[in-house]
């Protein structure tokens, strides 16, 4: 009633746009909204004499539904239970149930770990030629992955420029350019934009007041290492050379840069992929610790024991795992893959299983080479995609090594089947409000509070 009678004031503002969002929120609203009204009664009031008020309380309507999606870390949980993650690991607790069942903690999680950390989105080789093309969703980010025409695997936002349309919808084959499906603004490989049908009107295809290089797509910051696909979504994390020197260092008693170079992708058996009902970080947790062997795996401990395997604790906490000494290697009659040339021999019983935070779990043999990645999909819904490859070839796809990499896949298919019972079990397990997040075995459970305390910091 007040801007119908022109009796406008700051009071029946502020009091008007309280009844409004109050009603229009319900359960939703709450104090820290106010901060959002003294920031926009300054705005509305200069917008009141152009009776542009009917088009501003949907702004505000805007602000506060992504002050929702974006709460501070202190309104989600206690932060006092991640300080006890932090303690020595006999009087630590895990992670506090909102870190695996609090639609607002994933939200936080998404930005704070999976867009400003090198995040795996996938592998080179699911893309091997040029025009090759697929989408992506991180946690609701469109992405595109594409191989351009130097062989370069590239990933940019995959959202059109102009009106913001989503670009591609599915894996594809591109002859030349990438063109949105909504008015045909094309893009070539490296993401420059090069054409936009009428844009000065009918058949007229440039316009001098548009300047095409401001509106190319806009390319994520993106990094290939034994052909997985790393991306830092906010390009705010330290160079990745840098970043993955630790493992490496710690690796170049098996494998050096040439070795890395000689990984070949499976193209019949090399693949497969599993879906959980499991938060995330529960298969990260898993895969770091041999403490399970006995109960998850029963066939597995009877060939590599607990007191077979050790504790991987990178330093500075970037990854953690675990490595046995007893790895056999697959043979059929006498024939067997190609080893490593660079492997030293007294390690060649010696495999290593590192999770490298935040996604992806690696598994490296003297004669073959896994990458175990996770696309997270929800709170308690996670895929996880297996990539496998060999030295050379002739281990990767010749013939005659053919069925021995199927009874490796099945091998491996096999493990991690058994693991989704025991992730799939925690989950069910956190719906408990009377679970603190647990307790670590101060001999067992090293690799698994090392990747809490990653996640907590």
């Amino acid at each position: 009633s007040p801007w119908k009678h022109g009796d406008v004031n700051i009071t029946n503002l502020r009091y008007c746009i309280k009844i409004c969002l109050w009603t229009y929120f319900q359960r939703k609203f709450h104090s820290l909204i106010i901060i959002f009204f003294e920031k926009a009664v300054k705005e509305i009031h200069l917008r009141v004499w152009r009776n542009m008020l009917p088009k501003t309380i949907p702004m505000i309507i805007f602000f506060v539904d992504q002050n929702q999606k974006n709460l501070a870390l202190s309104q989600i949980l206690d932060i006092e239970k991640l300080k006890n993650v932090e303690k020595p690991i006999d009087k630590a607790n895990g992670l506090p149930n909102e870190c695996y069942t609090n639609r607002d903690y994933l939200e936080f999680e998404r930005e704070r770990v999976f867009c400003s950390k090198w995040t795996v989105i996938g592998v080179g080789s699911s893309i091997p030629n040029v025009g090759d093309a697929k989408p992506y969703s991180l946690l609701g980010i469109p992405l595109i992955i594409i191989r351009d025409k130097d062989m370069k695997v590239r990933v940019f936002h995959n959202v059109c420029s102009h009106r913001g349309f989503k670009l591609l919808e599915k894996p594809c084959k591109l002859k030349n350019v990438i063109t949105c499906p909504y008015h045909s603004w094309s893009y070539n490989f490296n993401g420059k934009l090069i054409a936009t049908p009428h844009i000065g009107g009918l058949n007229k295809h440039q316009s001098t007041k548009f300047d095409k290089n401001k509106s190319n797509l806009k390319e994520v910051r993106t990094k290939i290492w034994m052909d997985i696909i790393f991306v830092n979504i906010n390009s705010n994390e330290i160079d990745f050379d840098q970043y993955i020197k630790p493992l490496e260092d710690r690796w170049s008693k098996f494998i050096n840069k040439n070795d890395q170079k000689s990984i070949v992708y499976s193209n019949d058996y090399g693949h497969f992929s599993l879906e959980v009902k499991s938060n995330w970080k529960f298969a990260i947790e898993n895969y770091c610790e041999s403490y399970h062997l006995p109960t998850i795996h029963p066939e597995l401990n009877k060939v590599s024991k607990i007191n077979d395997h050790y504790h991987i604790q990178g330093l500075p906490n970037r990854f953690a795992g675990q490595g046995s000494k007893k790895y056999e290697q697959p043979m059929r009659g006498n024939m067997k893959f190609n080893n490593f040339p660079n492997w030293e021999k007294n390690n060649s019983k010696n495999s290593e299983y590192v999770a490298l935070f935040p996604n992806v779990m690696i598994g490296l043999h003297i004669d073959h080479f896994y990458v175990f990645w996770l696309e997270p999909i929800s709170m308690n819904k996670t895929k996880e995609h297996m990539e496998m490859y060999y030295v050379g070839n002739d281990s990767a796809n010749g013939e005659q090594l053919k069925e021995l990499r199927k009874e490796n896949s099945r091998f491996w298919n096999d493990v991690m089947l058994e693991d989704v019972k025991a992730i799939e079990g925690m989950q069910e397990g956190r719906n408990s409000p009377v679970y603190n997040g647990g307790n670590f075995s101060p001999v067992m459970d090293q690799p698994p509070h090392q990747c809490h305390k990653w996640i907590a910091n």
